[in-house]
């Protein structure tokens, strides 16, 4: 059996180890408002499926990841490649990449809400969280790269744009690629955290807010569970994108 086809199928099991933990809790707790049944969660998530609405509030939160993930990769990658280049710049933003990675989210989606208007806030959180996940990888793609390949092109051209497109991002791929993967499981969590704080409008964090207010909370595994599917979707997608191109 070909390792794609069990790794498939391992991660099936692992979905229904999902299931069976809830399950098991839902009867240690003996509470089954807070701990539903599978078949309940079920049932919510192809309920929620059907519904129009649905779409609407996956279209919020994806926007949101998407200019997220935009506008860290943007800042991620040009801070990376100078943390890279130069000993003195990564010294430099040592404690500020730290300070980001550290900080308890909560408190700096708190720190943003009182400084900007709350429409901003999914974007401007998840981006300075995200930065420093990306500029590390990108720093480290950056330094694993052979000296004698680079200065095969430092023989006939400076560093620039083409450069960098040409050069450097092709030989980190490798590191760009799983940065990119957990930076979308790490910004659509950070996304529907703010979302629920600030109360965006027709996102899935103002949905799964409402769900637990009206203590539905076999729609909120249901909402989980979709989040799960955008996350799979997100971060495979792309890389099949770049396979096919790549074949």
């Amino acid at each position: 059996m070909p390792n794609k086809t069990k790794n498939t199928i391992f991660f099936c099991f692992g979905i229904i180890l999902i299931g069976v933990l809830i399950q098991i809790l839902g009867k240690a707790k003996g509470n089954p408002l807070v701990f539903p049944g599978i078949f309940e969660i079920l049932k919510s998530f192809l309920h929620l499926l059907q519904d129009f609405h649905t779409y609407r509030l996956i279209f919020t939160t994806l926007l949101h990841l998407c200019v997220a993930l935009l506008i860290s990769t943007v800042i991620g990658i040009a801070i990376g490649m100078a943390e890279g280049l130069s000993n003195f710049v990564r010294q430099l933003l040592k404690p500020l990449m730290i300070m980001l990675r550290s900080i308890p989210m909560i408190v700096l989606v708190v720190i943003i809400m009182v400084l900007t208007k709350y429409p901003k806030v999914p974007y401007i959180a998840a981006s300075l969280a995200l930065i420093p996940l990306i500029s590390e990888a990108t720093c480290e793609g950056c330094r694993r790269i052979d000296k004698e390949l680079i200065d095969v092109y430092r023989l006939n051209s400076n560093f620039s744009l083409r450069i960098l497109f040409s050069v450097y991002l092709p030989l980190m791929t490798g590191y760009l690629k799983q940065a990119f993967i957990n930076a979308v499981g790490v910004g659509i969590k950070i996304i529907v955290t703010t979302e629920y704080l600030v109360q965006s409008k027709n996102s899935l964090g103002k949905a799964v807010y409402s769900s637990a207010y009206f203590n539905e909370y076999q729609e909120i595994y249901a909402y989980a569970l979709i989040m799960i599917i955008l996350v799979l979707l997100v971060s495979g997608l792309p890389l099949l994108f770049i396979k096919k191109t790549k074949s």
